[in-house]
């Protein structure tokens, strides 16, 4: 089946691209919907740029489309994209949703109505198990948001590996976030993995904290062979 990616860089997106070639589908495309609003409802926000890279890195074409993140109203900006990738012969999209009914339910609605299938690989997904497949398989990926009680910090910017996982489950214990981050309790950037042609290289950076909540803004970065 001719497929498109629902793409934003982070851990999940990045997975559902890994099951689809994994399922032998025929990636075309992936699609990535750029928020000119940080409060996006739908869309994953920091570092979203980096996108254009690992485009190039897995050398699969980005479809970049905007959104002014109006909350359903973006809706209508991803609808008109599934009928642009419908129109380009795509015939599913797969999307990284893990336990967010919000989006899932949302997504499956706009490919009812532009006539693609939408494929959700990971759904429901045990949370540990999960973060540990990731890590296992080979994915680098770090913390480019925090946004809940308990992730201070001192996680942006930060790999997550197994040693970061047990972590997580002694926070999970105190403050009962999602070990997978589908609550919004942070956001990932993956920087290479086994789908990766060349790893993305960091070379200048920003943390930028609110209080209790903050981003890791990459300002450069590059790609370098393996």
């Amino acid at each position: 089946m001719k497929v498109a990616i629902l793409f934003s860089g982070g851990k999940d997106s990045i997975m559902a691209l890994y099951k689809a070639i994994e399922n032998k589908e025929d990636v075309k495309y992936l699609l990535t919907i750029k928020s000119r609003n940080n409060e996006s409802y739908m869309f994953h926000v920091p570092n979203i740029h980096i996108t254009d890279l690992i485009s190039e890195a897995v050398d699969i074409p980005l479809i970049t489309a905007y959104t002014n993140g109006i909350k359903e109203e973006e809706l209508e900006d991803l609808k008109v994209e599934f009928q642009n990738l419908k129109n380009l012969g795509i015939e599913g999209i797969y999307t990284g949703a893990l336990f967010s009914t919000y989006q899932k339910s949302r997504i499956e609605k706009l490919g009812r109505e532009t006539g693609l299938e939408i494929i959700s690989p990971f759904w429901h997904v045990d949370e540990i198990e999960y973060m540990e497949y990731i890590v296992n398989e080979g994915f680098e990926f770090i913390i480019s948001g925090v946004f809940a009680e308990g992730l201070d910090k001192s996680w942006l910017g930060r790999k997550i590996d197994l040693e970061a996982i047990e972590k997580l489950k002694l926070i999970n214990k105190k403050y009962h976030i999602n070990l997978a981050f589908e609550g919004g309790e942070a956001e990932t950037l993956v920087l290479d993995g086994p789908i990766f042609k060349k790893k993305i290289v960091i070379l200048n950076s920003e943390i930028i904290w609110n209080v209790d909540n903050g981003v890791y803004l990459i300002k450069e970065a590059i790609l370098k062979n393996k």
